[in-house]
């Protein structure tokens, strides 16, 4: 491995790469000896607020440049980073702060209304800290750090040393904080550079949440590693503002990571054909988080002239499986197990199945999570021998590729008959005017389901329920038709986009949302 751990990553950039840019953010740019020394200050700084090595801190904030220095700083500390989606009730975030036995939270003046929840309901919590000019009843890190100014500082991590948990949505229950060490997340970044191979002049526009585990190691570790640049944005709806245009024209990203809704929002957009010929500076696109249609790979490359390539990971496996490459790639694939992960699709005795047969995929690799934190039976739930049973339901063909058919929790049975949401959604989202699609089983008293479709619809369109049920009948036999069609102004959806079917059920079987309309 090129790193012993990630903070030392950062700083062996830095000796080499002083005076470059690392992040580009709104009209400032940090290089990356100014993110280093600024890190090793702040390392510092935790330090004479008492956090020793094994230690948590908890993050809760917007895309920013201090959130990556908190990152680092935390990990070079030798303490643990708690990355919380900023999109949580200030009771969820609360949960994950005590679960997680965080000592400090770090957060900034958007969240300053939670700062009194959290000081009566998390007691754990020895100091609250705020990047801002204003404490608003936090410390005020910009003042502090004058304190500890240290241009070295001596990463305390080692290779197998715990680096962050990432606290996953969970199916029932409370989130589940997967935890992943230094190692893990090296191993990850060396694998995914055998894949991606990006140059070091090949700037990454990051717009997805920092919290996200697939924006931390694609968008943020990864460029890292190979000396890139990051173009960082607050989050995904300045894609929707001239702002974008103008990042586009002058700063001239060549790698985006997106999740499908993204891709959907740039095939509709408007660009002068001149400028996507001309100007239009992206070479790389890479869709995760989310599976994505047919449809808008392929309108994607007509309009663009280049590719999506589709990956597939889970925060469980740091987070990246599989990767279509750009000289392998398949269309409706997430590609091939990238290098250091072995994988195999089982039944439901534990036995592989035959090749084009779908069932769970397992994976085992270097980049495997050490288990979740004070849950050692959803551990070993989730871990047998060695290999992260990941929940999916996928199929392999003959050159190797896979496929995610889908959840496995997601699964319906019908009539006897097993239905596979995602088949139906793919079809769904065929029609243009579908925004997001989601497809649910609601149980009946006799132990059967009701297969029930949700949709979305964009902005300025319009289409009505029976068009799509009018449309399904035609693609899917009569046993997959959903009983039901509904649109929704808005479903429920994660911080990358991808549809909180949970959420919808829990809506539907709370009587909160009718289905049988």
């Amino acid at each position: 491995m090129k790193f012993k751990n990630l903070g030392l990553m950062l700083t062996s950039q830095a000796q080499r790469l002083s005076k470059k840019p690392l992040i580009y953010f709104n009209d400032k740019k940090y290089s990356y000896s100014e993110v280093d020394r600024t890190t090793n200050s702040f390392a510092r700084y935790l330090e004479k607020l008492g956090v020793k090595k094994g230690d948590k801190v908890s993050i809760l904030m917007q895309n920013s440049p201090e959130y990556l220095i908190s990152i680092f700083s935390i990990l070079k500390a030798g303490v643990i980073v708690i990355p919380i989606n900023n999109m949580l009730r200030d009771s969820e975030v609360a949960y994950i702060i005590n679960d997680s036995d965080s000592k400090i939270l770090i957060t900034s003046e958007k969240f300053a209304d939670m700062i009194g929840y959290f000081k009566e309901n998390c007691k754990k919590l020895t100091s609250i800290q705020s990047w801002g000019e204003n404490s608003f009843k936090a410390k005020n890190i910009f003042k502090e750090l004058v304190s500890c100014s240290d241009s070295e500082y001596l990463s305390q991590a080692d290779f197998d040393d715990l680096a962050f948990f990432i606290y996953t949505s969970g199916t029932t229950g409370f989130p589940k904080g997967a935890m992943i060490s230094h190692g893990n997340l090296i191993h990850n970044m060396d694998s995914a550079d055998k894949c991606i191979a990006i140059r070091p002049d090949q700037k990454f526009l990051v717009f997805l949440p920092l919290f996200h585990s697939y924006t931390l190691t694609t968008s943020v570790l990864y460029p890292i590693s190979v000396g890139t640049s990051i173009v960082l944005l607050e989050s995904v709806t300045e894609l929707r503002t001239k702002k974008f245009r103008n990042i586009l024209l002058f700063k001239r990203p060549r790698v985006m990571l997106g999740v499908p809704q993204v891709f959907q929002a740039l095939v509709k957009a408007k660009f002068p054909k001149w400028f996507i010929k001309f100007l239009y500076p992206v070479q790389l696109h890479i869709s995760g988080g989310a599976p994505i249609s047919e449809e808008t790979l392929s309108a994607f490359k007509a309009k663009f002239g280049v590719p999506i390539l589709e990956g597939y990971g889970l925060s469980e496996a740091s987070p990246l499986v599989s990767f279509n490459s750009v000289r392998h790639n398949k269309a409706s694939t997430v590609g091939k197990l990238i290098p250091g992960v072995r994988g195999k699709i089982i039944d439901e005795n534990d036995k592989e199945v035959p090749l084009g047969e779908v069932g769970e995929l397992i994976v085992k690799g270097e980049n495997v999570m050490k288990g979740y934190w004070k849950m050692p039976k959803a551990t070993d739930d989730a871990i047998k021998n060695g290999w992260l049973f990941t929940g999916d339901f996928a199929k392999m063909d003959e050159e190797d590729f896979v496929t995610i058919v889908d959840r496995k929790k997601d699964l319906i049975i019908s009539k006897g008959m097993n239905i596979y949401p995602r088949e139906i959604e793919d079809i769904m989202l065929e029609l243009p005017q579908i925004e997001a699609a989601a497809v649910i089983g609601v149980p009946t008293p006799n132990k059967d389901e009701i297969i029930v479709a949700y949709a979305q619809i964009f902005e300025g369109m319009s289409l009505t329920e029976k068009e799509i049920k009018d449309y399904i009948r035609t693609r899917v036999a009569t046993f997959k038709n959903p009983r039901y069609v509904n649109i929704l102004e808005a479903l429920p959806l994660t911080a990358t986009g991808k549809v909180l079917k949970r959420e919808l059920k829990r809506m539907v079987l709370a009587g909160e949302l009718k289905f049988d309309k």
